[in-house]
């Protein structure tokens, strides 16, 4: 555990909508600059929030349909689903503080 699951069109369901945790989903692509800087952040709060919270990665290029389902226009996009919902969508780089603030409100 720990570490951020890599998702696609056929694990969604099940990983993140089906979750009895909060789901932080980072959509992102190999190619993008800030989806690189923000990857560390994700990957550590995979650890800090194990059995809290769940957290997915979601290749935008290789998942088009999933992006487009949410409404992804710009990487890296930060959503947040409790009980198979979005609750919270953050766009961008942001801080580990902002992310997991984000997700402690989602599971209370």
């Amino acid at each position: 555990m720990g570490q951020a699951i890599e998702v696609n069109e056929a694990s969604f369901d099940k990983e993140v909508l089906q979750a009895d945790v909060p789901v932080l989903v980072d959509f992102w692509a190999p190619w993008c600059g800030p989806c690189r800087m923000i990857a560390p952040t994700v990957e550590q709060l995979a650890t800090e929030m194990a059995g809290q919270a769940k957290v997915c990665k979601v290749n935008v290029d290789e998942n088009q349909n999933l992006a487009m389902r949410y409404h992804v226009t710009a990487i890296p996009a930060l959503i947040i689903f409790k009980g198979g919902q979005v609750v919270q969508k953050l766009m961008g780089v942001q801080s580990k503080d902002r992310l997991k603030d984000a997700l402690v409100q989602a599971a209370s």
